[in-house]
């Protein structure tokens, strides 16, 4: 059913409340009506859960080069700020939709769909974001999920005991973020995963996001042992950021296609890190699933 402002769409154990403005999933609550997404507590983020189109990070000035033409695009692109169509209401999922217009080509010259479904299932919620090519020539962008979630998750586990378990060991060096630009630093850091586990720490965010560009893991946990947990599938994208406002509620768990630019970047907008160049008339699909599993 559709809210005066936002459409609400429920499986009977898990129900989602999603804002047009950016097609963005402000809750997910359970049967008891436990709320598994930040409060966005503007002392620390207003956001909930933002579309990343279509780049990822911040562009470096806030601008990028294209054939010879310089376009300007604020971090993470435009669709977080954009009121997306509703195309398609059920008891259990719902489809919105945005389309170029002349405000985006301003800043980003090409044709484009972007579709963000949602379906609940049991105890999952399904989202896929997917990109539709309509016009003549290949389209360069990225695309990023930023959703945050509660931490402490409810369910009465302590804080300090929550831990992201990924589904492979991650030993490769992270990325970290040149805090003044939000740039990219070009050297690599040591991982803080301990195998597959990451305790997660208010001080770990003092420089910015936790980057994983070379991430071996499509599916991680996060909760406290023995607690509810969220399950988190991300099979189509490569990259994953971890973000907090130290000492806030909340945990953003990112998967990207994509990535801020490098500290220094003056390439060609199809060089960035992460870029994908879409054929015309071609579309390209980016899965989240969230599922809340209960506590032992």
């Amino acid at each position: 059913m559709i809210d005066v402002d936002f459409v609400t769409i429920s499986s009977g154990d898990l129900t989602a409340r999603i804002n047009p403005l950016g097609a963005e999933l402000w809750s997910l609550t359970d049967s008891l009506g436990r709320e598994y997404m930040t409060d966005a507590d503007p002392a620390f983020w207003t956001g909930h859960a933002p579309l990343l189109f279509p780049v990822v990070g911040t562009l470096n000035g806030d601008r990028y080069r294209l054939d010879g033409t310089e376009y300007e695009l604020p971090r993470h692109g435009f669709a977080r700020r954009s009121t997306f169509e509703i195309i398609e209401v059920t008891a259990d999922s719902a489809l919105f939709r945005l389309t170029d217009s002349a405000a985006t080509r301003v800043a980003y010259p090409f044709a484009f769909v972007l579709d963000m479904h949602f379906r609940l299932s049991g105890a999952t919620l399904h989202m896929e974001a997917r990109v539709t090519n309509p016009g003549e020539a290949a389209m360069p962008f990225s695309l990023g999920f930023h959703p945050g979630f509660a931490w402490p998750l409810p369910g009465g586990a302590a804080k300090a005991d929550h831990m992201i378990a990924f589904e492979q060991p991650e030993p490769q060096p992270i990325r970290r973020i040149d805090p003044p630009s939000g740039l990219a630093l070009p050297e690599p850091f040591a991982t803080p995963v301990d195998g597959h586990l990451l305790h997660p720490e208010a001080a770990q965010f003092e420089a910015d996001a936790l980057i994983w560009d070379r991430l071996s893991s499509r599916a991680l946990t996060f909760g406290a042992p023995g607690g509810t947990q969220l399950g988190i599938a991300f099979p189509d994208t490569p990259m994953l950021g971890i973000w907090q406002k130290p000492g806030a509620p909340y945990l953003c768990i990112e998967p990207w296609q994509g990535m801020a630019d490098p500290l220094g970047f003056t390439g060609d907008f199809r060089e960035k890190p992460g870029m994908i160049s879409l054929p015309p008339g071609e579309a390209r699909g980016f899965r989240l699933d969230v599922t809340v599993l209960p506590a032992d």
